[in-house]
């Protein structure tokens, strides 16, 4: 495979699989080259919902792009994470060139999905052609949407063990190392982990779904638009929503693997290989999941993670809570892993990151949840307990330091523990349904990175 066309050097690519295992030239050559190349601080970088290796590159290229000329006496070295993601097409990703640009949002399935689909779900080729032909023709009643919830659960592997049982992480055939990886919060096995939107009445959830997202001040499609739109689009508009949410747990549970078994393993090789290089952990979206469960995975005794800096991150913002203030018995999944860090973890977030918002929080509800799609969805209705670490920071653990972005470019962040950063002020670009979700490639945030690993 040739090198990836990415404009600093030295540059390596990692490529994970599914269950976490990388590719082994890849993990050979970097840990034969870091301390050839004489690396001293090394920016390992995670993508988050991406269709392809291309559109990660492409990424990784506009963001490491002006971190020589910002730290030019430091000794850098970088790190593309490749794990089989997916980005629905209509997911704009601005600035990074044609064939990642948003398509109309609509019912029906377009292509570039379709295709990000077969890639993410190898094998259930049927089952999506399925899924697609029931978007493109709207079937109507209640019965066409409970089939096709039934299609959608089957692409995703969720499967009750009875009739209205709860899904848990240990019924799934590639559960991580530690059940807890599909949920944020630590609970036992067995708990019941997945939103109730797989459980209960699909055609009500869909109608849910699309009275949501017609609410959402920032979505393109407005509520005029909306209610002028004929009823039965509206609700298979909340259909293809539920497919998103669908896939959206599924690379929820794919970044803890990865990140645990994969990622975390790989930088205590590395730790072995080059003791005195400081790795710096960066992840987007659900790539902030990976990096913190990366912690998760890291072998007793490494201390080369200097920093963690979380972009726009997909999971909860009491993932690193001692006590969940909804439940004082339980705790954030990723409790007390900020520790494995010898420096801190960053997190910044946006209040224009509509995924995170208002959909985000519609898919994180728990199954014993009795509340409605329509009274949690939107921002000003919305509890604290469902909040995404990318739209709000880092909640309910003790210390944590809060800045505005252009607090935190003149002052010097704390050495150790949690910090958020609030980047409104430059991501704040995008369409629906994500809005700002993708809009990371700033000058602003590369200082972000570098200061949080005190990198000079």
């Amino acid at each position: 495979m040739a090198d990836p066309e990415v404009g600093v050097t030295p540059y390596w690519e990692l490529t994970f699989d599914a269950d976490g295992d990388v590719d082994a030239r890849q993990r050979d050559r970097l840990l034969r080259e870091v301390v050839d190349r004489g690396v001293k601080d090394l920016i390992v970088f995670a993508h988050g919902w991406n269709n392809d290796r291309p559109t990660a590159t492409r990424l990784y290229s506009r963001f490491f792009d002006p971190l020589p000329a910002l730290a030019p006496n430091a000794r850098l070295g970088y790190v593309g994470v490749v794990w089989p993601s997916m980005r629905f097409a209509d997911e704009p990703i601005p600035d990074l060139g044609r064939g990642v640009t948003a398509v109309s949002v609509g019912p029906a399935l377009d292509k570039d999905t379709r295709a990000a689909l077969l890639t993410a779900f190898p094998g259930r080729a049927t089952l999506i052609d399925q899924i697609a032909r029931m978007l493109d023709q709207q079937p109507e009643g209640d019965a066409a949407l409970e089939e096709y919830g039934r299609l959608v659960r089957l692409l995703v592997e969720l499967r009750p063990e009875a009739p209205g049982a709860a899904f848990t992480a240990d019924t799934l055939p590639d559960a991580p190392l530690a059940a807890n990886t599909l949920t944020d919060s630590a609970s036992p096995p067995g708990a019941p982990s997945e939103p109730r939107m797989f459980l209960g009445d699909t055609a009500r959830t869909c109608r849910e779904f699309a009275r949501a997202l017609a609410e959402d001040a920032d979505a393109e499609l407005t509520a005029d638009r909306a209610q002028a739109a004929p009823r039965l689009a509206r609700v298979w508009g909340g259909a293809h929503e539920l497919l998103r949410q669908a896939t959206y747990f599924a690379m929820k549970r794919r970044a803890g693997a990865v990140g645990e078994r994969g990622l975390g393993r790989m930088i205590g090789r590395l730790a072995q290989a080059a003791p005195g290089v400081r790795v710096h952990l960066v992840g987007h979206s659900f790539g902030g999941r990976l990096v913190s469960f990366a912690l998760r995975g890291l072998p007793k005794g490494v201390r080369t993670v200097k920093s963690v800096t979380l972009l726009q991150a997909a999971f909860s913002h009491y993932a690193f809570a001692a006590r969940l203030p909804h439940d004082v018995r339980d705790n954030g999944v990723l409790h007390g892993q900020q520790d494995r860090i010898d420096g801190p973890l960053v997190c910044c977030f946006s209040r224009f990151d509509s995924a995170l918002g208002t959909i985000y929080p519609l898919a994180s509800r728990t199954a014993g949840d009795d509340r409605t799609a329509a009274e949690i969805a939107l921002p000003r209705l919305l509890g604290p307990r469902w909040g995404a670490l990318g739209h709000g920071g880092v909640r309910a653990v003790s210390g944590t330091k809060t800045f505005t972005l252009a607090e935190a470019l003149r002052t010097r962040l704390p050495a150790s523990g949690c910090v958020n950063i609030d980047a409104s002020a430059v991501v704040r670009r995008g369409g629906a349904p994500a809005g700002a979700h993708s809009d990371i490639c700033h000058r602003e945030l590369a200082q972000v990175v570098l200061a949080a690993g005190r990198i000079r």
